[in-house]
């Protein structure tokens, strides 16, 4: 874990709902960095852009920060941290058990989220803010089950919107189905991450998915172009020396090709492939029902 701050490119915040679709990923892709921080630097990190109230929340190795403005609440769940046995142990218990609300979700996933969830339910129960839920990597994970346990307590407000980065697949068809909730899931080219629990132990992903191609471009694309686009980004890997499916898993990766899209956007030079994603995913209605991988 860091101990230093970081240089956000998020601008101080008024109201997150009044932000665009990249304005919006961008500002949690930097929280769900942020999440990795110590305490006391992820709260000075998060007031430079006005979210000067801050909140870490640690039991037993599940943590999370709750970040909040007088309008906004974000809760953000800090991923992965490879010298954490804690976050590895949750990460390899995929065997699959039977969830809170129904169908099977993964087992370690659900362990870090038992030990954090009454601390947080408590502290959310009477939030009349506006709710989100972000995180990278194991973050997304829990985020994406905190986000649907919402709707089974009496948590007040009910989630405006869930953002992940890299995030495994987190349940079965079932589970992941179970609630309404628009849901952007951002997935970076050959990122192995998010291709784990396989498809074939019944995982499955849901959400809207947000593609960042071989190249850092935000795409829609085909099974075909995703193939060929996954085989660039290897081959572009390899010529690098880098191992693609696990460099393309850093968060620096997901807010740098979120930024530049985003600038293009301001610009008003993004190019008709990279607006046709944004606008078909900021304008849809999403439906969780519909199974995406």
């Amino acid at each position: 874990m860091t101990a230093t701050t970081l240089s956000l490119h998020s601008r101080p915040l008024s109201q997150i709902e009044a932000f665009g679709l990249l304005e919006r990923s961008l500002l949690f892709a930097e929280l769900s960095n942020v999440a990795y921080l110590r305490p006391e630097n992820a709260t000075a990190t998060a007031e430079k852009i006005g979210l000067d109230q801050a909140e870490f929340i640690d039991r037993d190795g599940s943590q999370a920060f709750i970040f909040e403005t007088d309008i906004d609440c974000v809760v953000a769940c800090r991923g992965t941290e490879p010298n954490e046995w804690n976050d590895i142990k949750a990460d390899i218990d995929a065997v699959s058990v039977a969830a809170e609300t129904i169908g099977r979700v993964h087992r370690g996933f659900k362990k870090e989220v038992d030990d954090l969830w009454p601390i947080l339910e408590q502290r959310l129960i009477s939030n009349q803010k506006t709710l989100w839920f972000c995180g990278h990597s194991l973050g997304g994970a829990m985020a994406a089950i905190c986000a649907g346990r919402c709707y089974l307590s009496h948590i007040e407000s009910m989630p405006k919107g869930l953002f992940t980065y890299g995030s495994p697949r987190v349940g079965n068809m079932r589970y992941v189905n179970h609630v309404q909730l628009e849901y952007f899931r951002w997935v970076n080219n050959n990122d192995i991450v998010t291709h784990v629990p396989p498809s074939w132990m019944n995982y499955r992903h849901t959400g809207q998915e947000m593609y960042i191609n071989a190249y850092g471009r935000v795409r829609e694309m085909t099974g075909w172009q995703r193939t060929k686009d996954r085989w660039r980004g290897l081959v572009m890997g390899i010529k690098q020396g880098k191992i693609d499916s696990f460099a393309d898993h850093s968060i620096d990766l997901y807010i740098a090709a979120i930024l530049a899209g985003l600038e293009k956007e301001r610009e008003g030079a993004m190019d008709a492939k990279s607006a046709n994603a944004v606008n078909k995913a900021a304008a849809a209605e999403l439906n969780p029902a519909e199974i995406t991988e």
